[in-house]
């Protein structure tokens, strides 16, 4: 009876141990697409002169390596067709510009020229309300026992307000943020709230409010939908791929991901008491 036993456990161990082998999927790799990081940010109390463009593409799924994109052209006009060029540093895939300059409610078009292709977009710098007072919660959260961070700013009156709110926490890679518009509290007080159910006494966490557009709100909204918890069950079908506001002028089936916004922004940093 025991050598039975002994037999019917072995047998099971072999039999899952065998489920945990990893089975790698053969997938189909589409054709890479430009994927274009231009998120011009005016930082309160700064020139706002230095800005960062980067370029990479898409590739396939199990590469631990994202492609960058070296030897395009890149660079922004304003409405006076004043040109702030983006110089690529070395051969990183990474454009600046030391000259540009933030006009808050100026349009401003990029352009970038990449492997023969044109890619254009055109937004508006949109001005951000500035930090008033941050609040520490102690007994936030559903359960009433977490600290929950409270930031307020004041939104203007009588105009149409979108917001960017963005929390980095020194225990999370990811950092979180989510869009809002002033329609339930425009021209009043209001505040964003941190996302994060395990800060801690000592905690610094960098809050950041950025004004934005409102194709911009929606786009972040969607972004945040799918990458959050609509994301999800086994049987879901996969979202469509969410286009931003850039354009390829020379092949339009070509088009890249990623989008083109400008913002003021208001950061201040908090520790958890």
């Amino acid at each position: 009876m025991k050598k039975i036993t002994l037999l019917l456990i072995l047998i099971a161990v072999a039999f899952f141990s065998s489920c945990e082998e990893v089975v790698p999927i053969d997938l189909t790799t589409a054709a890479p697409k430009l994927v274009i990081e231009a998120s011009i940010n005016w930082k309160k109390g700064t020139s706002g002169h230095e800005q960062r463009i980067k370029l990479t593409t898409t590739t396939d799924y199990y590469s631990n390596v994202i492609p960058k994109v070296s030897g395009a052209t890149v660079f922004i006009k304003n409405s006076a067709n004043t040109t702030f060029d983006f110089i690529e540093v070395s051969t990183s895939g990474e454009y600046v510009c030391t000259d540009f300059i933030p006009v808050l409610n100026e349009t401003y078009t990029l352009t970038i020229i990449s492997n023969k292709n044109t890619y254009t977009a055109t937004e508006t710098l949109k001005s951000v309300a500035p930090i008033t007072r941050i609040v520490q919660n102690n007994e936030g959260g559903f359960t009433g026992k977490d600290i929950e961070i409270k930031t307020f700013f004041n939104d203007p009156e009588n105009e149409t307000n979108y917001y960017l709110y963005k929390y980095i926490y020194p225990n999370q890679v990811k950092s979180n943020f989510y869009a809002d518009d002033d329609e339930f509290f425009n021209g009043n007080e209001f505040f964003s709230l941190s996302q994060n159910d395990k800060l801690k006494v000592g905690d610094l966490i960098e809050i950041s409010h950025y004004g934005i557009s409102k194709k911009y709100y929606n786009y972040i909204n969607v972004l945040v939908s799918i990458a959050g918890n609509n994301g999800g069950g086994p049987f879901q079908s996969p979202p469509a791929t969410v286009r931003g506001n850039i354009i390829n002028t020379t092949d339009t089936a070509n088009y890249p991901l990623g989008y083109f916004s400008l913002s003021e922004v208001d950061v201040q940093n908090y520790t958890i008491e």
